[in-house]
């Protein structure tokens, strides 16, 4: 990776856009950045990581630090973009972070979303561009880079200070500084995933014990409470125990073999009490036969007599039925001479209504007269066909002219409204257009005024930091005019304290005088009368403390001044932007134009709406023009078309008052019409019905009188008399059948011969063979039970053995799993035996790491240090529980010593950690794929290097150049502005800083 070019604008301490030219830098090999603290130093490498990786390093990136610089215009973004060639690849990222800028309409700020931009160089196309998406930028750096922004930040800016805490730090910093390098966090997801295999093993093997205990209570609970089994109770047991599966296997035995002697036994018991349940069954079955068929003799005995009681009511149902049977005979005619009555009355009913609805002239007449007359009638209502088809006609002009007449009422009153609305056109259109006139010119003249309110607040705001920096200056001259005197007043007593001393100088320089050593002043061995210190005689350090104290306040004094010069000239600026008027009289002319402004504002606001009032007014005397059009064409229309409805409607209102006569309208005609045929329909039809009816009634009381002498009934009442209904009938056919039935049956009963042997007998006693047998019974009962409880402990048994017998195969992999999981996740965590030195497997990886990174950093230590110092790594285990295999000495090959590097001074600590920091970035760097880092940067730490020394590390850095690297040097030592003859230098301004290139000794 090489650096060509970074532009940077309104970034960290950066105003106005600065641009770096890392191409004229690196041509000399190594360059130096410098420049005052806070000038800016750190943001130009801060520029670099950010246009990268689109973030600082991570110290800087504090919550609620910004990137922008506080001196930049708001207008001006603020943006970073970096040129550069990786992976053969010549790129540029430009970027710009989240930010607020002005908005374009209106006061305010609005909030600009963080951008990027990647482009890349090509011979054939030149710039292309690629992507603008955050995440697509970030990951074809790192791909291209090989590093994430930790390990960048580690490796190409080579902080110092976090080196020289390396060398100084113990095993647990170096692993976790290591670790975020090297990105060992899949070891350390080895360890972590192998320990949670492990605690998952033993959980399964746990819940298996466990499964196993639970299996062997409930064969304790299946067994029940046996003597036999309280000799030898289940062990106490608990998950983890080594005899588990034998003791659980042992006492599984011993309980199937007493579960089936319990069951022997109990089997023995229930044989016996079948054989006796079986035997006082039988009893009981015999006492219940003997009890039935005595009862049945006596209820058969008893039945008997009552039967002989009833004779005569049998003789009297007999000679009942006996004249119903005659009298069915003569129903039929019976019923023919009942439906001929009533369908008699119906009919001399039926005729005498119809007869009294008729005219006088017609209620004596005949049948055939009143079809006469219908026939009539009936050519009467023919003839009125077409005059109903005429009185439509004339009705339906009656609704059409009423139609007519609404809808000239209506034609009339639009016209009249129209014609009003238009009389007062001209007048509102003429007001309407004024409303429009003035809103215009109050929009005209509220631009203007904002055009001069603007700069009236500017002005005013221009006058309050005037007034602010007036104040200020005053409080600065009063401070400098105390500071002033207090500075004077420390001069005084200096040189007062100064002359007191040169008077006594004798004194202080006879204390200095040793016997035989020479004068300094007169060269003599011998001092026979040296001077003494006369009272309140002032040495050295009392002058030195006061002339420190004198030089602090001038100082003091000088910083007073600079800080009232710069306060003065702020507000000599703000007086002559402010102009010579007062804060209160633009204060004043502010708020007037900001009334003003306002009113006209308001003015101007209706334009919109009296525009809109205009147009609706013009649209709606367009529709007024046309509706009176309209209005005037239908009042024409409809004045011609009622005259011809008229003429029509008198034509058919002639003709149908000759054919209505005194009827109201011919449908009423009709409908007299129509009634009337009606009636002489109805009562034709019902005379004709009781002609028919009287002869049917005279044939069947002949019929009647035959049929009831032919029975054997002497009248025909005494035939109806004797009917029965026929569910009477049934009824008493019934009770004769039922007796008939009863008589033979208690025959069949009284007959049979077991039944006569049993009444011959003594009385059963069926409830004491029921108790007997009910005893038997529970007595079975009690034995089923044992033996079925027998049986289910067996089945139990020995289903939960083999369930015991099935876990207890199935623990076994999981023993030896857990086992062999355990092994691992213990040599892992350093927690085994077998891992002797206890080291982690991350641990272990990270120890490879420094070996390799203290190889590399020793080939450049030796040079540096003169070939005194090697870095060597050491595995040696750690005591007190801390971390081994990340140990790290220096030896010494002046002594031959191994010791700590905490032990080293701080120009050896600096040697130790650049030599360390370069090593691990070409360890990094080859396992990032073998990218190449052709630009450097080193921070600080040059000055604690005696001449020699930086001559030695200058040395070491250039002979970096053979590998056709550059670096940068970030540093405030002075003399390495002579060493070094490429430089950046970033300088302080009041206005933001700048960067000045150095090359050969000349800047630009």
């Amino acid at each position: 990776m090489r650096l060509h070019r970074l532009t940077v604008t309104a970034f960290g301490p950066f105003a106005a856009p600065q641009q770096i030219d890392f191409d004229a830098l690196s041509a000399a090999g190594i360059f130096l950045l410098h420049g005052p603290t806070g000038a800016g130093k750190t943001s130009v490498l801060d520029a670099v990581c950010y246009a990268l990786y689109g973030s600082v390093p991570g110290p800087r990136q504090a919550p609620g630090t910004t990137l922008r610089s506080d001196h930049a215009d708001p207008g001006t973004p603020t943006e970073v973009t970096l040129e550069l060639t990786v992976g053969g690849r010549r790129l540029e990222i430009t970027r710009r972070p989240e930010q607020d800028r002005p908005k374009k309409r209106g006061t305010g700020t609005t909030r600009d979303k963080a951008q990027s931009w990647l482009r890349e160089h090509t011979a054939a196309e030149g710039w292309g561009a690629l992507s603008r998406s955050h995440q697509e930028i970030g990951e074809e750096i790192e791909v291209l880079l090989g590093m994430s922004r930790e390990q960048f930040c580690q490796v190409v800016l080579l902080p110092q200070g976090e080196f020289a805490r390396f060398l100084r730090a113990d095993a647990e910093a170096r692993g976790r500084l290591l670790g975020r390098l090297f990105d060992t966090r899949r070891f350390a997801a080895v360890e972590a995933r192998l320990g949670d295999r492990r605690r998952a093993a033993e959980t399964r093997v746990r819940e298996g014990d466990e499964r196993v205990l639970a299996v062997a209570h409930r064969l304790a609970q299946a067994a029940g409470d046996a003597a036999d089994l309280r000799a030898r109770p289940l062990p106490q047991l608990s998950p983890g125990d080594p005899g588990l599966a034998e003791e659980v296997r042992a006492w599984a035995a011993v309980a199937r073999v007493s579960a089936r002697e319990r069951l022997t036994v109990a089997e023995s018991a229930l044989t016996a009490a079948e054989s006796a349940h079986h035997a006082s069954r039988l009893a009981l079955e015999d006492a219940r036969e003997l009890d039935r068929l005595q009862r049945r003799h006596a209820e058969a005995l008893r039945r008997s007599e009552a039967l002989a009681a009833e004779a005569p009511e049998r003789d009297r149902v007999r000679a009942r039925l006996d004249r119903a049977a005659r009298a069915d005979r003569v129903t039929p005619a019976l019923e023919l001479r009942a439906t001929a009555e009533a369908a008699h009355r119906a009919a001399r009913a039926a005729d005498a209504r119809c007869r009294g609805q008729l005219p006088p002239a017609l209620a004596e007449a005949g049948a055939e007269q009143l079809a006469a007359v219908e026939r009539r009638l009936r050519e009467e209502l023919g003839a009125l066909g077409a005059a109903r088809r005429d009185e439509a006609r004339s009705a339906e002009i009656t609704r059409e002219r009423a139609a007519l007449d609404r809808e000239t009422r209506a034609a009339e009153e639009r016209l009249h409204e129209a014609a009003a609305w238009l009389a007062d056109w001209d007048s509102r259109r003429a007001a309407l257009q004024q409303d429009v006139e003035a809103a215009r010119q109050a929009a005209t003249r509220a631009e203007a005024l904002a055009g001069r309110l603007e700069p009236a607040r500017q002005q005013l705001e221009t006058a309050r930091r005037r007034d602010e920096r007036t104040s200020e200056a005053e409080r600065a001259a009063a401070a400098l005019l105390s500071v002033r005197e207090t500075a004077g007043a420390a001069r005084e007593h200096w040189l007062e304290l100064k002359e007191a001393r040169l008077a006594g100088i004798a004194a202080e320089l006879a204390a200095a005088l040793a016997d035989g050593e020479p004068c300094t002043v007169c060269g003599s061995p011998e001092h026979p009368r040296p001077a003494r210190p006369a009272p309140g005689h002032v040495d050295r350090a009392a002058e030195d403390a006061a002339r420190t104290r004198f030089e602090r306040l001038d100082a003091d004094r000088a910083a007073a001044e600079r800080a009232l010069a710069v306060v003065e000239q702020a507000r000599d600026e703000a007086a002559a932007a402010a102009g010579a008027a007062t804060t209160a009289e633009l204060r004043e002319r502010a708020e007037q134009l900001t009334a003003e402004h306002a009113r006209a504002r308001a003015e101007a606001a209706g334009l919109h709406a009296a525009a809109e009032a205009l147009a609706r007014a013009e649209r709606e005397q367009a529709r007024r023009l046309e509706t009176r059009r309209e209005a005037e064409t239908t009042l024409a229309a409809a004045g011609s078309r009622r005259e011809g409805l008229e003429r029509e409607q008198a034509t058919l209102e002639a003709e149908l008052a000759r054919v209505r006569g005194d009827a109201p309208s011919v449908a009423a005609q009709a409908g007299v019409l129509e009634r009337r045929i009606g009636l002489v329909t109805d009562a034709g039809r019902a005379a004709a019905d009781a002609e028919g009816a009287a002869r049917r009634l005279k044939e069947a009381d002949a019929a009647l009188a035959d049929a009831a002498f032919a029975a054997g009934f002497d009248t025909t009442e005494a035939a109806a008399a004797a009917r029965v209904a026929e569910p009477e009938r049934r009824a008493l056919q019934h009770r004769l059948d039922a007796w008939a039935a009863e008589r033979a049956a208690l025959a069949d009963r009284l007959a049979e011969a077991d039944a006569v042997a049993a009444a011959a007998l003594p009385p059963a006693r069926p409830e004491a063979a029921e108790a007997a047998a009910a005893t038997a019974a529970a007595r079975l009962r009690t034995a089923g039970s044992a033996a079925d409880a027998a049986r289910g402990r067996c089945a139990d048994l020995d289903r939960l053995s083999r369930q015991a017998e099935t876990e207890l195969r199935a623990l076994g992999p999981l023993r030896e799993e857990y086992g062999r999981v355990a092994r691992m996740a213990g040599l892992t965590a350093g927690t085994s035996a077998d891992n002797e030195r206890r080291m982690r497997l991350e641990s272990y990886v990270l120890a490879a790491r420094l070996e390799q990174v203290a190889a590399a950093a020793t080939v450049r230590l030796l040079a540096m240090s003169g070939g005194r110092y090697t870095l060597v790594h050491s595995d040696a285990r750690a005591g007190r529980g801390a971390k081994s295999g990340l140990g790290l000495h220096v030896v010494d090959a002046w002594t031959g010593s191994t010791r700590d590097t905490a032990t080293l001074s701080g120009g050896e600590t600096f040697f130790a950690s650049l030599a360390l920091a370069l090593g691990l970035a070409d360890v990094v760097t080859d396992e990032a794929g073998g990218v190449r880092l052709d630009t450097l940067f080193i921070d600080e730490g040059f000055g604690s290097l005696d001449d020699q020394a930086l001559d030695e590390v200058l040395d070491v850095l250039d002979s970096l150049r053979e590998r056709d690297r550059s670096v940068g040097i970030v540093s405030h030592v002075a003399d390495l502005r002579t060493r070094v003859q490429a430089q950046l230098e970033v300088v302080k301004q009041r206005g933001g800083s700048a960067v000045r290139h150095h090359t050969g000794g000349t800047g630009h």
